[in-house]
């Protein structure tokens, strides 16, 4: 299991059984099924969901049923004292709802009602998303499509995969708060997404920023506050690992050996620098400083960078990939989200990808769309299947995780895993898929290493940025869709165009004819940012889903309709067109923490 301190102490999820009050008959011949129905959510949750160390996701389930505010008041208690981050309310009959709601207006919650015929947990199921709406507490919606008989303890299929992902996406949201977003560094190159937020973060995640300037890199550096004994094994993993690939700088602007060692050493301690930084180090306290070991509890972080410090000194280009990485010298470990040019609203969408999935995080430049014509012309390629409507190149400088080489499978696919699934083999697969060039001075004048790979094809995926609109506050946007292979020759070609020593990743976006996805241009031309995240996996819903907990409207998506999951406060807002909906939604009750 992971050793990082910040994933310690895992919110948890509070089961609630409710029941109908009435003692002398009713009540007695319910006992037993609604607790049941509890245990079988606790059950389903333990067996297919997994905290981002790997710990199956514990749940806490009221000490009685739930009849009436004064029990209602006792569960309450037992979740704050349990850390429990998120609730579901489970029935199968008729309860009191003002009095066995849950009232606590930060914990996401959801709402199954049993699609039963003996008692009305459908009729309670309305009757209290009703209240929840009127109360300005919206809540998720949980009801069957068949019916089924009151002796059944099984959880249907379509309840099971609202169950799963309101549970995902809850406990996303509740390992989030009271975190921090660590910006090591400001603004990079007029980069609007370095431009840190805290309000953001306080009000939308619960958490807070910590601001601390590159310098104190370099202060790390040069009284030797870092473990000499791991640079050393580092170091070395590293000259057997990561091996050197073409220097793409012009013989005038090339580096000697002697420069180039220096850098690799450099680059490294900025590594585990900043992963001290992040989350402390037990190993510095025993050096006497003690101040140092502690970190900043951050979940997420980003390195400025550009150009204040890689005018002077090695970019960060290996210490965000190794870090973002599902392993390192060390061996396979949770991945570290870990931003390139501190831009922290990328760094908040790994962070959400990161967290409905476990696995680690593609940051690139959407770079360029390459339609089929162009692809022809420059190429002389005939684009075809999931490709056909065009590529859009996926590259950048920085924190692309090595796992994106598509060097792991699951399911007889390409993939980014949790660690815990990743073999040895996987991470030797991924490391001799990856080469590391000399940076390119132009860009670099202080130096640096530049990962290189290209992703395989054949992985589903979701792009998705985070975007802050004045007047409106945050906005989310995703893709899903494929990578795609091309022939060595057309990839060479078009991938030379731009710089060859950095990680390529194609992606073609799922069209649906229409809006932005009528086609892959318009997908290319409606993105917000010059920034994206690509996450293993078509978990759009999943996002869509924890958008809507945190009061983040999505604007752009190709998630199927009924895939789409938010409160049932939402259908007040409009049925007809959801994405609008969403926007009244969002802007009428605010930010969750606000």
């Amino acid at each position: 299991m992971s050793s990082n301190p910040v994933l310690k102490n895992l919110p948890k999820v509070g089961i609630r059984p409710t029941i109908d009050g009435r003692l002398g008959g009713v009540r007695e011949s319910l006992e037993v099924q609604t607790m049941n129905m509890a245990k079988s959510v606790a059950k389903l949750l333990a067996e297919r969901l997994r905290h981002p160390d790997g710990s199956p996701v514990q749940s806490v389930i009221a000490d009685t049923t739930i009849g009436g505010v004064a029990e209602a008041a006792a569960c309450a208690e037992k979740f704050r004292r349990e850390n429990v981050g998120v609730s579901i309310t489970v029935t199968p009959c008729w309860c009191y709802g003002s009095e066995t709601m849950d009232m606590d207006p930060h914990a996401p919650k959801a709402v199954w009602g049993f699609n039963g015929t003996e008692r009305p947990g459908a009729v309670y199921l309305a009757a209290v998303l009703a209240g929840h709406t009127q109360k300005g507490l919206p809540a998720f919606g949980i009801y069957g499509r068949d019916v089924r008989d009151s002796s059944d303890t099984s959880i249907p299929d379509d309840v099971a995969e609202k169950l799963l992902r309101f549970a995902r996406a809850g406990l996303a949201a509740a390992t989030m708060r009271g975190k921090s977003y660590l910006s090591l560094g400001g603004t990079s190159m007029g980069i609007a997404g370095s431009v840190v937020d805290p309000g953001f973060f306080e009000a939308y995640l619960g958490m807070r920023v910590e601001a601390v300037d590159m310098t104190e890199v370099i202060r790390r550096i040069d009284r030797g506050i870092f473990d000499e004994a791991e640079y050393k094994k580092a170091l070395a993993w590293v000259k057997k690992n990561c091996p050197e690939g073409k220097d793409y700088n012009a013989p005038a602007t090339k580096r000697d050996r002697k420069q180039l060692d220096k850098e690799w050493e450099l680059s490294v301690k900025m590594a585990l620098i900043a992963r001290d930084l992040m989350i402390g180090n037990p190993a510095l306290k025993a050096m006497g400083r003690g101040e140092e070991a502690l970190g900043h509890n951050a979940i997420a972080g980003g390195f400025q960078g550009q150009r204040q410090w890689t005018d002077h000194y090695p970019n960060g280009d290996f210490m965000e990939a190794i870090l973002c990485s599902s392993f390192d010298w060390n061996g396979i470990r949770t991945p570290y989200i870990f931003a390139t040019e501190n831009d922290a609203m990328n760094a908040v969408t790994m962070l959400f990808g990161y967290l409905l999935t476990n696995s680690a995080q593609i940051f690139a430049d959407l770079r360029t769309y390459w339609s089929p014509a162009a692809v022809k012309r420059v190429a002389g390629h005939e684009l075809t299947g999931v490709a056909s409507g065009g590529l859009l190149h996926l590259i950048n400088s920085g924190p692309a995780a090595l796992d994106g080489t598509g060097r792991q499978t699951a399911e007889g696919k390409p993939a980014m895993k949790p660690f815990w699934e990743i073999t040895e083999a996987e991470v030797k697969a991924c490391l001799e898929a990856t080469t590391w060039h000399p940076s390119i001075t132009e860009y670099f004048p202080g130096g640096g290493w530049s990962t290189r790979y290209l992703t395989r094809g054949g992985m589903p995926a979701t792009i998705a940025r985070l975007n802050l609109v004045k007047g409106l506050g945050p906005a989310l946007q995703l893709a899903e869709g494929f990578t795609v292979d091309l022939p060595e020759k057309v990839h060479d070609v078009l991938d030379q165009r731009t710089n060859p020593t950095w990680p390529t990743t194609w992606f073609a976006a799922r069209e649906t004819g229409q809006g932005a996805f009528r086609d892959t241009y318009s997908v290319m031309n409606a993105w917000g940012a010059n920034h994206c995240v690509m996450c293993c996996g078509h978990v759009g819903a999943d996002l869509i889903t924890l958008a809507s907990m945190l009061r983040i409207p999505v604007y752009m998506h190709n998630v199927p309709e009924e895939k789409v999951f938010r409160p049932s406060a939402w259908n007040a807002f409009g049925t007809a067109g959801l994405e609008g909906a969403d926007f009244r939604a969002c802007q009428t009750y605010g930010p969750l923490y606000a």
